[in-house]
């Protein structure tokens, strides 16, 4: 069976990937620096493709609230800067990693709610197929070439979190 090219579909399993590996980091058996780094990979590929390739297509469509992906936008840089902060954290697993990994996973699944609730179901209604494939094709190459830029690296974050 082919790989989907509905964008719907691609974000939605970033998402579910994203919960995967805020559950290893909360997991004291699993390697959490190792869980964190794809996370911060992910995370970050992941928004520059929604705010690249994405969210200026479902601009276009009427039913799809322009204040929504204004917001989406501004969740990014909340939880781009909640990343940068987790990664900055000397010791994994001490207090102040727990603390941080939770304002993380919160300011992460209040997006990804949100965003889901609003926007994806707003494409899903209000987008041909057709069209999403084609987003789902370009949100797949961008999200590709930034995650093959090192994208997730605590300067890269960093670099994202100042633009």
């Amino acid at each position: 069976m082919a790989e989907t090219q509905d964008v719907v579909e691609l974000i939605l399993k970033d998402h579910r990937r994203m919960e995967d590996l805020f559950r290893l980091m909360r997991s004291v058996e699993a390697d959490r620096a190792a869980a964190l780094q794809e996370f911060a990979a992910l995370l970050i590929a992941h928004a520059q493709a929604e705010e690249a390739k994405v969210y200026p297509a479902l601009r276009r469509y009427k039913h799809i609230d322009d204040e929504e992906v204004e917001h989406g936008e501004h969740e990014h840089d909340e939880g781009n800067r909640a990343l940068l902060d987790l990664l900055e954290v000397a010791e994994v697993g001490s207090e102040e990693w727990d603390a941080k990994l939770e304002a993380l996973v919160e300011a992460v699944n209040h997006h990804t709610d949100e965003e889901e609730r609003t926007i994806l179901n707003g494409a899903r209604e209000n987008v041909a197929m057709e069209r999403r494939a084609e987003l789902g094709a370009a949100f797949r190459e961008e999200r590709g070439r930034q995650l093959k830029d090192d994208c997730g690296s605590v300067d890269h974050v960093r670099r994202v979190v100042q633009a």
